[in-house]
């Protein structure tokens, strides 16, 4: 590494110090919604003493703060807890979704579908395919950080490239790119429901979809596979040159893998076209009743548990044919585990549905977002540069805050319905959040992820260090920024739909 690139390292890694310090100056995220929902109580309190009101535009309704500190804010507070947590969207939705994508995790399909992916394809596509396979691995949650990076490491050894490259331009595909897919995931389910409760602040009676930015999130996959690809050649392997240790080999798959891919392959056909049967006529089972809709059918709205049974059934499959599930116990049993590592997200998911619910109760989020709202058209600082000056406000937030739930909770409630009251849907805003919230992933080392990324790089290069891994994932961030913004861009001065039936401005 030459003098330029070691000031440069060293600037970086003296630049992360300093968003490492900060953040690990915030509590916990569960900590940091007990506190929030402390300060809205007390909010509560301060604004209705001062009389602070609003009027909501349309209705011409005066709304003003409710005190939850008084005697029917505190019965409130406690006879509406346990709906409060049970009614929280997000719950069951990822749950539920949960239940088939852990299976299909426990049992090895995952990680034998990212093999079989990435050592089938020419070695002239094997950037591509593995930047492709991160973003789509993004369907099994953060399993993709551990298991793609290293498979991505081997095959780089095997054909001659640096296979710290590898873990590089697979971590940045997965974490930069942790929003694009081509299929509906997990995250669409988890966001959805925190979205729909912010959009309520200011309609009670938006219902939102998981397939809400879904045309975007497609779009986007190809952008960022083709940023992506351009970073590593022109910078990434450049980098890192010729690997000169001792060469591994990445292990074929197993007779019984191959088995159980085939058999998953087969059960995956019969249910979508058993789906496809249901949809695609005019009079399928799962469009609606009356209408004959698809936007607003059974399908759209049972997304979650067809998502569900999309993972579940294929993992069976494999299961029973990898011999990695004998009986029903075996199921039941990877079932448990898979749902057990969601015990953090569960707590969260509590101590926030409180914080949400008090949010609404006081009245204060719709009052903030209509006086927000009124002072951007004052400003005149609407329409394009407002979107993406709050792609960069959650691209900032995102260094300190790693989870994507934690800060869309903490966002979301504001900026939903305060671009609804300036005409903007709240699938545009919450599309602009999954922006912000994913090109700066690669280089924050809040993410718990970075430090296997580490680990992991430093069985090929025991000196290596954080300056470096960020020097190498800077690229990414920034091209994927420049990139997808531009593309943002596009869809919002062209007035694309972001997903089937949503669109940029409110109907």
């Amino acid at each position: 590494m030459n003098n330029a690139d070691t000031q440069k390292s060293s600037f970086i890694t003296r630049f992360l110090d300093l968003i490492e310090r900060a953040g690990n100056k915030l509590p916990d995220p569960i900590t940091l919604f007990v506190i929030m929902a402390g300060l809205v109580l007390i909010l509560s309190w301060l604004l209705s003493t001062i009389g602070l009101s609003a009027v909501k535009p349309g209705t011409e309704e005066t709304i003003t703060v409710v005190n939850l500190l008084s005697q029917d804010g505190l019965i409130l507070i406690v006879t509406e807890m346990l709906n409060n947590f049970t009614g929280f969207p997000p719950l069951g939705m990822v749950v539920v979704s949960m239940i088939g994508i852990g299976l299909a995790e426990q049992t090895g399909l995952i990680s034998a579908m990212m093999k079989k992916t990435v050592m089938a394809a020419p070695e002239k596509l094997i950037v591509p395919v593995l930047i492709l396979t991160g973003l789509v691995g993004n369907l099994a949650a953060d399993a993709a950080f551990i298991i793609l990076p290293p498979i991505a490491a081997l095959i780089f050894m095997s054909i001659g490239r640096n296979p710290i490259a590898g873990l590089i331009v697979t971590y940045a595909a997965v974490a930069g790119g942790f929003s694009a897919n081509l299929l509906i995931s997990s995250l669409d389910v988890l966001l959805l429901g925190i979205t729909e409760s912010a959009a309520h602040i200011a309609d009670a009676d938006y219902t939102g979809r998981a397939t809400m930015n879904y045309y975007f999130l497609i779009a986007s996959t190809f952008v960022l596979v083709i940023c992506g690809t351009w970073v590593t050649k022109k910078f990434t392997e450049p980098r890192f040159g010729k690997f000169e240790g001792t060469v591994d080999k990445l292990e074929p798959l197993t007779a019984l893998e191959k088995k159980g891919l085939k058999w998953a392959t087969i059960v995956t056909i019969i249910y979508c076209v058993v789906i496809a049967f249901t949809v695609i006529p005019s009079n399928g089972l799962l469009r609606d009743p009356e209408t004959g809709s698809f936007l607003n059918s059974p399908f759209m709205t049972g997304i979650v548990p067809i998502m569900l049974f999309f993972f579940l059934l294929p993992a069976l499959a494999y299961g029973i044919a990898s011999k990695e599930v004998k009986s029903d116990k075996d199921v039941a049993e990877k079932i448990f585990k898979s749902i057990a590592d969601m015990a953090p997200f569960i707590v969260l998911a509590f101590v926030a549905s409180q914080m949400i619910a008090y949010f609404n109760w006081s009245n204060i989020g719709s009052i903030m977002a209509i006086k927000g709202a009124e002072l951007l058209q004052a400003l005149n600082f609407t329409g394009l540069p407002m979107i993406i000056g709050f792609i960069i406000i959650c691209a900032f937030v995102n260094l300190l805050i790693a989870s994507a739930s934690a800060k869309w909770a903490l966002l979301a409630p504001i900026f939903v319905p305060m671009f609804m009251y300036l005409g903007y849907s709240p699938a545009v805003t919450q599309a602009a959040y999954r922006v912000g919230d994913s090109i700066t992933n690669p280089i924050t080392p809040m993410l718990a992820y970075f430090a296997i990324l580490l680990a992991f790089a430093r069985r090929y290069d025991k000196n290596i260090g954080i300056g470096t891994l960020i020097s190498a994932l800077l690229p990414y961030s920034i091209v994927f920024a420049i990139g997808w913004v531009i593309l943002f861009a596009i869809w919002f001065l062209f007035d694309l739909p972001l997903g089937p039936g949503d669109f940029i401005h409110l109907k």
